[in-house]
């Protein structure tokens, strides 16, 4: 029996940040579906489309132009069809005011763009094996930045 495959977005506007994470997400040995938007505006107007497949995980940068992360992240948590997906921040910044704030909005999960590619799988492949049912009713500050 072959499983559905996960369905993962990441939602990112560096071109080099999503051409390394899809090629780390094909090195994984998951069945995935990796869908990619550069920018908040873009994967909200994706995702709000009636009867739209949803992701199991999205993965989320915080610095994009257009609409940035903390206010995608805003928008997913006030829309009741949304509300419940899991979302991982993706994000260069190790600002402890940032972490912060993405926790407080509902981030399921912060993760720090790792500075090697093995790291990089290493994290992907961390979050995508995270029991998110359980992982969410769990939420406390010292599982909330993924550490690699």
């Amino acid at each position: 029996m072959i499983k559905d495959p996960l369905n993962i977005v990441l939602v990112d506007d560096d071109e080099d940040d999503r051409t390394f994470f899809k090629e780390a997400i094909d090195e994984i040995n998951m069945n995935t579906n990796l869908s990619m938007f550069t920018n908040g505006q873009e994967f909200i107007d994706y995702i709000t489309i009636p009867d739209q497949n949803l992701p199991q995980v999205i993965f989320l940068d915080l610095n994009m132009p257009i609409k940035n992360g903390l206010e995608c992240l805003t928008e997913i948590r006030k829309n009741d069809l949304l509300d419940k997906l899991s979302v991982a921040i993706y994000s260069t910044s190790c600002s402890d005011k940032d972490i912060e704030k993405t926790f407080v909005l509902g981030a399921n999960v912060y993760i720090n763009k790792p500075n090697s590619f093995k790291k990089l799988k290493s994290a992907i492949k961390e979050v995508l094996k995270i029991n998110w049912q359980y992982h969410t009713s769990n939420l406390k500050r010292e599982n909330f930045l993924l550490k690699i």
